[in-house]
């Protein structure tokens, strides 16, 4: 029998549910039929096709699941067999969900990155199943004898096993003695049938039998990065730029967006995100507001990539040169924030690609070169790539591309629009940085239909962009955020972005500050990572008339903000932005994803969710719970009663326990019925701090 590995090194996990030191179960021959003697099926995480590895980061709390069920009434068991990326063997005991539909599952949480395998092995459990049928019957009168004779009978093989402990098999040959000591009366046996320390052996190395092992599963795990972080976004050229005497505007550069470093930092995110940096096309380069004449002054859209000075590979001249975008990374990284760089695959006319690989783009029968469209949005300064004229060209300039930026310290891609490129082709690519360059993050920018956002989570991006934006009331949330934490958490990670350059919804546009304060506090608290694009916090609500993105665009123009101003005289969002990502850092719960769970509130426009970690899965080893409760009416304030399932965080129905909110300091006590009372036009938002109990 091969033994569980036990070294003295650090578990590479936490688990609620790790049996320490126990030998493996042996392997049955191989049968005959594919269905093992205890049926295993629906064994998660799990990608949906079986084609693709199911993925989590570090320190994430995974649930382990499975199917296990047997014939007739007896008792079984589910064990999870889980091997480390460096070989360490550690074996779960899984419990049953009693949801009606036979899962059994375990709270994990790896923290070594890498490939983990992992295996289901069920078991007949002859003690609970006698423990079941004797608690019954003797209590009945009924085969009492038969009852105490069978019970004793497995004592006494548990007690024949040498590599229990002494103590333990003592124990266990006592308790046959007493089940077969004619003296003993019903009562007696009863407290055999009972015993807490027999309960805890046999949960620890059961009485197995009928065992079956299933097939052999793989779970990625991935820097935490690629699963949480606070994200925020500017343009480096509106950073320090400076409207000069004549009316023109001198560009910000790498070396002047640096002095708004410490104020992103400051606010508590983790990732700055950029825009293209690239230098940027003249042809049908676009003006204001997406006008279709720029003046001489106009920057363009940095989408629009490439021109005289270069491409993908060369910085805007502008910003500076490559060795001020490495002082930038290395500014930025002394703040403790990583750069993200966007990765958009596409060219302006003046791309050098075009003239050196026309065969790159598609032509059109009047002999043109198709520029972008997203209907009815028109991108005239853009030439899509046509990844069908030369595949193998395109492949090895794009890994060329990102290898340059990888080389000068860049580890997080967001990605423009992926889904308008073929999805073999992230599946190589992604596969080929990663075995170049572990920890490389990619952030899918695809507001896209499901199949294919959802494919490329699959094929490897590490985040992706998702609905939430467009999600607002309370059914919508509820419905849209049980589905990313629960029904595709295994390989797709949301990022809660509350605005980009191209959406202003109209909840932002008409719903003002409250509305700013809700979707931040929602995205922050209900996202492992969550994103925001400057210019939130000053609540920049106006839209181009008859569209979905704001006046005065940044993508086409320079922005000028009065950061300082804004905060001096209270109109800034940036404190409540910081208070949030403070409460994040402080609460582990909150950088988890699949540990949401929704409550219940009188009111249909009273959001009410709870994120809960173990104590076991916490590096402090003290239990996390957060309760949130929000009103999503911007316009209104909100009486209601909440009704919550206390027994998420172990508090049993109608125990009083005591909150603390977050935000405003205010404590409570409470149970799982509640009165509440938010205005949006004071605080929108309850973010409780469930205390333990002492």
């Amino acid at each position: 029998m091969a033994s569980t590995t036990r070294t003295t090194s650090p578990a590479p996990f936490r688990s609620t549910a790790e049996i320490p030191g126990r030998t493996a179960a042996p392997l049955p021959s191989a049968g005959d039929t594919v269905t093992g003697r205890i049926p295993l099926q629906r064994p998660a995480p799990s990608v949906p096709g079986d084609r693709f590895r199911p993925s989590a980061f570090a320190g994430e709390a995974v649930p382990f699941r499975v199917t296990a069920f047997r014939e007739g009434h007896d008792s079984i068991g589910v064990h999870l067999r889980l091997f480390s990326p460096d070989g360490r063997e550690s074996l779960h005991r899984l419990t049953p969900l009693n949801d009606g539909f036979d899962r059994w599952s375990v709270l994990i949480a790896p923290l070594a990155e890498g490939v983990w395998r992992f295996r289901y092995e069920a078991f007949g459990d002859d003690f609970a199943t006698w423990q079941h049928a004797a608690a019954i019957k003797i209590a009945a009168g009924v085969d009492v004898a038969l009852m105490r004779e069978a019970g004793a009978l497995l004592l006494a093989r548990a007690a024949a096993d040498k590599t229990r402990p002494a103590a333990e098999r003592r124990l266990l040959e006592k308790a046959a003695a007493r089940l077969r000591d004619a003296a003993a009366d019903a009562v007696d046996a009863l407290a055999v049938v009972r015993d807490a320390d027999l309960a805890r052996i046999f949960a620890d190395r059961p009485l197995q039998s009928l065992v079956t092992v299933g097939d052999e599963h793989e779970l990625l795990v991935e820097r935490e990065r690629a699963g949480v972080g606070a994200w925020y976004e500017f343009f480096p050229r509106s950073e320090g730029a400076e409207r000069l005497a004549d009316g023109t505007v001198r560009s910000g550069t790498f070396v002047t967006a640096r002095d708004r470093l410490p104020a992103v930092a400051a606010m508590g995110f983790d990732v700055l995100y950029l825009p293209p940096i690239h230098p940027i096309g003249r042809t049908h380069r676009k003006g204001p507001n997406n006008t279709l004449t720029a003046g001489p002054d106009d920057p363009g859209s940095p989408w629009a990539i490439g021109g005289p000075e270069g491409g993908h590979d060369t910085v805007h001249p502008d910003l500076g040169t490559l060795d001020d975008f490495r002082g930038f990374l290395a500014a930025a990284s002394d703040a403790g924030l990583e750069i993200a760089l966007d990765l958009a695959l596409q060219a302006s006319p003046d791309h050098p690609w075009v003239a050196e690989h026309p065969e790159w783009f598609t032509t059109l029968p009047d002999g043109s070169i198709a520029y972008a469209e997203n209907p009815p949005k028109k991108y005239q300064d853009i030439y899509p790539v046509n990844f069908d004229n030369d595949p193998a060209g395109i492949r090895a300039e794009v890994l060329r591309v990102v290898r340059h930026w990888i080389a000068q310290g860049v580890r997080i891609f967001r990605v423009d629009n992926p889904h308008t490129k073929p999805l073999q082709f992230w599946e190589w690519l992604i596969a080929t940085i990663a075995d170049e360059t572990p920890g490389v993050v990619f952030l899918a920018e695809a507001f896209t239909r499901p199949a294919p956002m959802q494919g490329l989570a699959m094929v490897g991006f590490q985040q992706s962009y998702s609905y939430f934006t467009w999600r607002n009331t309370k059914e919508e949330l509820e419905e849209f955020l049980t589905s990313v934490a629960h029904d595709t958490a295994d390989f797709m990670r949301p990022n809660l972005f509350v605005n980009t350059p191209d959406i202003l919804t109209e909840y932002l546009q008409y719903g003002g500050r409250p509305a700013y304060k809700i979707r931040a506090a929602i995205a922050a608290t209900a996202g492992a990572s969550y994103g925001v694009y400057a210019g939130y916090e000053l609540v920049e609500n106006v839209a181009r008339p008859g569209s979905e993105e704001n006046i005065d665009n940044e993508k086409y123009e320079y922005k000028f903000r009065d950061w300082e101003g804004a905060e001096a005289r209270g109109e800034s969002l940036a404190p409540f932005l910081t208070r949030l990502n403070e409460i994040r850092r402080a609460h582990p719960a909150l950088r988890q994803l699949r540990n949401l769970s929704f409550h219940w509130s009188d009111d249909d426009a009273i959001v009410v969710f709870s994120k809960h970690l173990p104590a076991a899965l916490t590096a402090d080893g003290v239990a996390d719970t957060i309760l949130v409760v929000v009103n999503v009416d911007p316009h209104s304030a909100r009486e209601t009663t909440v009704h919550l399932d206390t027994s998420v965080w172990g508090v049993a129905p109608g125990d009083e326990y005591e909150v603390e909110d977050l935000l405003t300091g205010s404590v409570w006590t409470w149970n799982d019925h509640n009165y509440v009372r938010l205005d949006a036009f004071v605080e929108p938002v309850h973010i409780l701090h469930v205390k333990e109990r002492r």
